[in-house]
């Protein structure tokens, strides 16, 4: 009802497009059901669509949305889930199978998006396209975003800029008091002896470039030494979720994984979508101990018994981070917390989940590091190979690379109220004068 309230109030004062924050599991879809329900039922003539990018979201907010109102004049468009309902007064639809039909809706009053912060700033992605020929029907539309995380890697918060689509945050659902009243569950840091070392890896457009990320990464020696830690300190933990930097990396996890003689399996975009179904459902029912998992299962996946998730896959991405984590926040019977064991060093990087603003940051601190892929000389025959190569054409044998092992576990807290002061002796204070 806040959420509601905060959307009406918010829309009495001011025109534009607003956004509600909510994080992972903190009941989004009820919300938007909630919402539609009001807007349809005190607005009979209401039109409204329900977009998102993904089945499982489709599927999820419907549910939601018979769940809350059994009578709702609802219907689903998507060619995956073989539903056109183009018709209904509340269709919740998938923008790729939706994006060229806006004078088929025709006329659209209302349209909300969840997880907004997929929408591109580009006028020519899917989203503003769809959105621009809606509006043209109907200049006096509205547009509603949710999300867990109001910003993008490359141009910062949603709700800034000059080309942005929302004006400012409506309501906001902060995590930690989510967390400290038992509605969402804590996650805890576990420490790592090993380390991802991305020092030579490049940046473009805020972002590690992936293929020098994989080959940095992808190493069996680390992948070895991160799946031993995995296995001990998962050894109370019965789903867990392991995020890597490559479909090539999320394979070699899964067979090292399987060594130990533990149920894993591998999710990524090239997943055909039977298959993917049938893995996650026997994921969720506890079939799967484990999953690998690239590119997918960081928005729209509700499994709420994931209790430890291991960072395999360094990101400079807030909001891909943010989402990582959330997989881990739901609560379910018999869970206590959800340990995260972060070898990329994302919390690091980003700092603690409750302080995460998301604005941009600067062009230079953006693309730090440009420079080539990972390399190597061959001794033998003086050839650059990438770093990762294990045997030279020429028919030289590398040394297999050493993991970076740490002497003590290293852990960063994830939420602010994990971070402990430490009182430090001083032996002496020395001041003096710095010439301007």
């Amino acid at each position: 009802l806040a959420a509601q309230h905060g959307l009406l109030s918010w829309f009495a004062a001011h025109d534009g497009n607003p956004l509600v924050v909510m994080p992972t599991g903190s009941g989004k879809s009820l919300c938007i059901a909630s919402f539609l329900r009001s807007a349809v039922q005190d607005w009979p003539d209401t039109r409204a669509l329900l977009l998102s990018h993904v089945q499982e979201l489709l599927l999820q907010d419907h549910a939601a949305l018979m769940q809350a109102w059994p009578d709702a004049p609802a219907g689903i468009y998507s060619a995956g889930l073989n539903r056109r309902d183009i018709d209904a007064q509340i269709l919740v639809a998938g923008i790729q199978s939706i994006h060229k039909r806006a004078y088929e809706v025709q006329r659209c009053d209302l349209v909300i998006i969840d997880e907004a912060h997929l929408i591109g700033r580009n006028s020519q992605g899917m989203y503003r396209r769809f959105l621009a020929e809606l509006k043209e029907i109907n200049p006096h539309l509205k547009v509603i975003g949710y999300t867990a995380t109001p910003y993008r890697t490359d141009t910062g918060r949603l709700d800034e800029g000059p080309d942005r689509l929302f004006d400012a945050v409506a309501h906001e659902v902060l995590i930690l008091p989510l967390i400290e009243q038992g509605y969402l569950c804590p996650v805890v840091p576990k420490g790592t002896l090993t380390r991802l070392d991305v020092s030579n890896v490049g940046s473009r457009g805020g972002e590690f470039i992936p293929s020098q990320l994989e080959a940095a990464v992808d190493v069996d020696a680390i992948t070895t030494a991160a799946v031993d830690e995995i296995v001990q300190a998962g050894d109370n933990c019965g789903s867990w979720l392991l995020f890597c930097a490559g479909v090539g990396h999320a394979k070699h996890v899964r067979d090292e994984v399987r060594k130990w003689g533990i149920a894993c399996e591998t999710v990524t975009g090239e997943t055909p979508g039977p298959e993917r179904n049938r893995l996650l459902r026997e994921f969720k029912a506890g079939q799967l101990r484990a999953l690998t998992s690239v590119g997918v299962l960081t928005t729209g996946f509700d499994a709420p018994g994931v209790d430890l998730i291991a960072l395999l896959r360094p990101t400079q991405s807030v909001s891909l981070h943010v989402q990582m984590l959330g997989r881990g926040t739901r609560t379910a019977p018999g869970k206590e917390c959800c340990k995260i064991m972060d070898f990329a060093g994302n919390t690091m990087r980003h700092g603690c989940l409750d302080q995460i603003d998301g604005r941009k940051k600067s062009d230079k601190d953006a693309d730090a590091k440009p420079g080539q892929a990972p390399a190597k000389e061959c001794p033998a025959c003086k050839t650059i190979v990438a770093a990762n190569t294990l045997q030279c054409a020429c028919g030289h044998e590398f040394p297999p690379p050493k993991p970076m092992l740490s002497s003590v576990s290293f852990t960063a807290p994830l939420l602010s109220t994990q971070i402990r002061l430490e009182w430090i002796d001083v032996q002496s204070v020395r001041y003096g004068r710095h010439p301007g």
